[in-house]
């Protein structure tokens, strides 16, 4: 015949055994993961990029200095990538404006004058592995911001936005496997 203090202990050690349960799984869950990641999926067999100054088709001044700028900067801000000298670099990012375009969204009814317009930036580029002579290209990338001149936005700075969200485009496409 079973104790009190026997079915005390019992109940006891199944209360202890359940906890154990509790707390383990979880954490066996957690140690073993399910395929997923908070790190960005850059390549690891990359430590750093040079990046070459852009060739231009346009003949506005100056694009592709603010390009090759932008992507550098973008590149330092967002990757785990560093930027070197092409001796020293593992890999090569290159290429050029294809096209600037300024196109009116809307008008003024009393002047007939643009009110709003869009600047559009056109580029193709190429990211080489040195290592493995792998390359990622691709053929055109667009990026397009719209401006609006009476509020004292210029083409300029719509193109420099445009740069720079060209930039950031290029920089989320190195993520993505070769």
């Amino acid at each position: 015949m079973p104790t009190l203090r026997g079915a005390v202990s019992g109940a006891r050690a199944v209360m202890v055994r359940w906890s154990l349960i509790a707390v383990a799984l979880p954490a066996a869950v957690v140690n073993t993961g399910c395929g997923y990641s908070t790190e960005r999926p850059f390549r690891r067999d990359i430590q750093s990029v040079h990046v070459e100054m852009f060739d231009s088709k346009e003949f506005r001044r100056e694009l592709e200095f603010k390009l090759t700028e932008s992507l550098a900067k973008r590149i330092e801000m967002d990757t785990p990538y560093r930027i070197a000298t092409r001796e020293r670099a593992d890999s090569v990012l290159s290429g050029e404006i294809v096209r600037v375009d300024q196109r009116t969204l809307g008008t003024d009814f009393e002047t007939d004058r643009p009110r709003e317009l869009a600047s559009t930036v056109v580029v193709n580029w190429r990211w080489k592995n040195l290592k493995t002579g792998e390359i990622q290209d691709m053929p055109r990338q667009v990026y397009t911001t719209s401006y609006i001149p009476p509020v004292g936005e210029s083409f300029d700075t719509a193109t420099v936005r445009g740069l720079d969200g060209l930039a950031e485009q290029i920089v989320a496409s190195m993520e993505s496997g070769w």
